[in-house]
């Protein structure tokens, strides 16, 4: 081995501590702080991405079940349209048992009649639909159209001129209503 030379040794003492371990050179000393701002940027960026992940995460779950709701929204109500073809055939049911002299009313082909009729509607109702009540209730333009206002309690529904329908809990078809407009019979 070669022996050191006097200034080597002399460096080596300066760059000493008292315990005998060596001290970080002044380069050495930015590097450690740049690795130590570089760490927190990294570990930030780690974190911001970590954070954006788990929303994302979120959304998809929140859109896989939005998606779900929707699709059993759809089938609930794909059938709305021939439902709401099928309510004039109930609406000339009810005209015509409603129009009959009193001399058919017992006849044995017209109990044949409201049978379907009430087949139909059995059918109806197992699909979720429903009349909307409105004679005697509250004037509600979510459940009834108003077509005129005649003498009667004002704001209630004194007439109906149509029956309305919800399916489940949307109405298909609101009833036409005559609704009073506070002058007294």
């Amino acid at each position: 081995m070669m022996p050191r030379e006097p200034e080597e040794e002399q460096n080596n003492q300066i760059n000493e501590t008292p315990t005998g371990e060596a001290e970080p050179e002044a380069g050495e000393i930015e590097d450690v702080e740049t690795l130590k701002e570089t760490l927190a940027e990294v570990k930030a960026k780690a974190e911001a991405n970590l954070a954006g992940w788990q929303r994302a995460q979120a959304d998809f779950v929140n859109y896989k079940k939005r998606s779900e709701q929707e699709k059993q929204e759809l089938g609930k109500f794909a059938n709305s349209v021939l439902i709401l073809s099928l309510l004039p055939v109930l609406d000339d049911f009810e005209r015509a048992f409603s129009s009959l002299p009193p001399s058919m009313k017992k006849l044995s082909w017209l109990d044949g009649v409201r049978l379907i009729e009430r087949k139909l509607w059995a059918v109806l109702q197992a699909q979720g639909v429903s009349p909307i009540k409105a004679l005697g209730e509250p004037f509600d333009p979510v459940f009834h159209e108003a077509v005129r206002q005649d003498k009667g309690k004002e704001g209630i529904v004194i007439e109906e001129v149509q029956k309305g329908y919800m399916l489940e809990d949307r109405v298909i078809r609101p009833t036409m209503v005559v609704v009073g407009n506070g002058e007294e019979d």
